[in-house]
């Protein structure tokens, strides 16, 4: 889930002050010319087929736009047809093995671990031929393990240069690539791709790292990395930069000893001897940017492909022979989208065994529901979808504190609202219902935490909705996912509690909007105890919320969120709001109900 929200970080600055024009060096007298291209996707999270397994159909939107690997390699083939496979270099940058049913499925339902299948996401890039292969913070989320097994399947390399093994301090996964491309009649061309990643990852998955790997600042590893690239010959240097622009955080990095986050353009304007910066993590699309170099004045390219493999960055780098040695004359880059394009037979093919089984898996019916719940208006009203995350969670911990320590504690559940278009039907539940109400594989972890400190984290998430003013009216489309100090705040980072009563009055500023917070009809104290269950990347500090991430962890059991939707339906056969709904929050404006 983290990586819509840094969308609203990535600052588009286009043209930039360099005026957009394609970044050139004064042309030598005498050399020989050649182009080289890098086709670069990012941040496919799982997507291969142009599919929507949480709607059983292909995948559509407004604009028409296709997704997955199988679209793009169409692109890429007939990129290396036209110009010649000796100047085409393709790369990936990260975010590749979660997003999707097929991807969650391979990891946990039939581990490749487990089976010794090739992960299908290394079979469809395999198929179409990468050259290299960067490491997304997502490629985190089901262990190492996992992550070994896809490197293992990769037949290209794995890189991440600042993701450096915990005892040694050494990188534990290839830094950097060179690929030498022999085009006929001309000096061998060597391009150098760097693979960086962002920090946060030790926040969000730091469950499957501590204590195994440290990831450092991106600007300080391509200091280190950048100069040896250029050593060992590199002619053009790429960075595959898995992290957005702008320089904002998720996170206080300060705080969490980590780099920042979104630092592509630092990286350009701070690291010399970079020609191009592939961007990723922010799902932003950029054609094609330059920042000026600190050090040399020189232009570096600035470009980032839609996610979900909706588009492939074209980058062309116009290269000079000078004194026997290449140089980079010239850098531009444009967007191919995957739409244009069919897909491709041969990764389908490859990709059609285990597609047809996670549909086939998506597709079981698990339970009844008595109504059809919806969980369109679920940001701005208490609705019964919602309340069932709500209700299994809370039915979860408090059956682990049963006996215990904290058996006497109200358990309370937060839950946010990530899908607008989740919905249960009257009638038959399935598998992809469930997974579309619960996009992400976070697990259910369960903190203790103070009165005060549940009314200040609820402060901060209500910084979600925008001010009204004293007799105005709230509209749920303009006065939700509102900017916050300078950053949106989006649908997955505003928390709602069950458990307590309590109302947010929209006529007053961020902080102060929390009132008659109750629990049983009486006033929560600031000193009393509360179990709160949470899932695991709020309670290591994803979205920065208050308290959370210090707060004393009292159930901690590696059960994903999905999966005990999935197996408290399947148990129950029954889904029926009236037995669980609670209508125990709203928004007001001067005291009244706002929605």
């Amino acid at each position: 889930m983290r990586k819509i929200w840094a969308a609203s970080l990535a600052v588009a600055l286009g043209a930039s002050a360099l005026g957009g024009v394609r970044a050139s060096a004064a042309p030598k007298d005498g050399g020989k010319q050649l182009d080289i291209t890098l086709l670069a996707t990012t941040d496919v999270h799982g997507n291969v087929a142009n599919w929507d397994y949480f709607k059983n159909a292909g995948y559509t939107d407004k604009a028409g736009n296709a997704v997955g690997l199988a679209h793009a390699a169409t692109a890429i083939k007939q990129v290396r047809q036209e110009r010649g496979a000796d100047r085409v270099v393709v790369v990936d940058n990260g975010d590749t093995l979660q997003g999707t049913p097929l991807s969650y499925y391979y990891a946990k339902q039939e581990p490749v671990t487990a089976s010794g299948l090739t992960h299908p996401m290394a079979a469809a890039y395999n198929a179409i031929g990468y050259d290299a292969n960067n490491i997304g913070n997502h490629e985190f989320n089901y262990g190492l393990p996992l992550l070994d097994k896809f490197k293992a399947d990769l037949d290209s390399p794995l890189l991440g240069a600042n993701v450096l093994d915990a005892k040694t301090g050494q990188p534990r996964y290839q830094p950097y690539r060179i690929v030498t491309k022999k085009v006929k009649g001309n000096k061998p061309v060597r391009i150098g791709i760097l693979g960086l990643t962002v920090p946060g990852s030790m926040i969000w998955d730091k469950a499957n790292l501590s204590g195994q790997v440290t990831i450092e600042d991106m600007v300080t590893s391509a200091k280190t990395w950048v100069p040896k690239v250029r050593a060992a010959g590199a002619d053009v240097v790429v960075v595959m930069s898995h992290s957005g622009q702008g320089g904002l955080s998720s996170y206080d990095p300060v705080a969490a000893g980590l780099g920042a986050e979104n630092v592509s353009d630092r990286i350009a304007r701070e690291v010399p001897g970079i020609d191009a910066v592939v961007m990723g993590h922010s799902h932003q699309e950029v054609a094609q940017q330059y920042v000026a170099n600190q050090t040399t004045g020189k232009p570096v390219l600035l470009t980032q492909p839609k996610n979900w493999a909706q588009s492939v960055s074209d980058v062309t780098f116009g290269l000079q022979q000078v004194r026997g040695t290449w140089e980079v004359r010239a850098a531009s880059a444009k967007l191919l989208a995957s739409k244009d394009y069919q897909a491709d037979p041969e990764v389908m093919a490859v990709v059609k065994p285990y597609h047809d089984k996670t549909v086939a898996y998506v597709n079981q019916v698990i339970a009844t529901s008595t109504q059809e719940m919806s969980a369109a208006q679920s940001r701005y009203k208490d609705t019964a979808i919602l309340d069932y995350i709500q209700m299994v969670q809370t039915q979860t911990v408090a059956k682990a504190m049963e006996g215990g320590q904290y058996a006497n504690l109200p358990v309370l559940s937060i839950a946010a609202p990530f899908s607008r278009t989740a919905l249960f039907p009257q009638g038959d539940v399935t598998v992809r219902d469930m997974a579309g109400l619960y996009i992400y594989d976070n697990t259910l972890e369960a903190v203790v935490m103070t009165g005060a400190q549940v009314k200040d984290y609820l402060e901060y998430s209500a910084k979600y909705f925008g001010q009204v003013p004293s007799g105005g009216t709230f509209d749920p489309e303009t006065m939700t996912q509102v900017q916050y100090n300078g950053q949106n705040v989006w649908d997955y980072n505003y928390d709602i509690i069950a458990g307590l009563d309590y109302s947010i009055e929209l006529t007053q500023p961020v902080g102060q909007r929390i009132q008659g917070l109750s629990f049983n009809g009486a006033p929560v104290a600031d000193d009393q105890q509360l179990v709160v269950a949470v899932n695991n990347y709020r309670r290591s500090g994803g979205g920065n919320f208050p308290h959370i991430a210090t707060a004393p962890v009292v159930y901690q059991q590696q059960q994903e969120i999905r999966q005990l939707l999935i197996d408290w339906a399947n148990a129950s056969k029954t889904i029926d709001p009236d037995a669980f709904f609670v209508d125990n929050w709203k928004l007001t404006v001067d005291g009244k109900p706002a929605a």
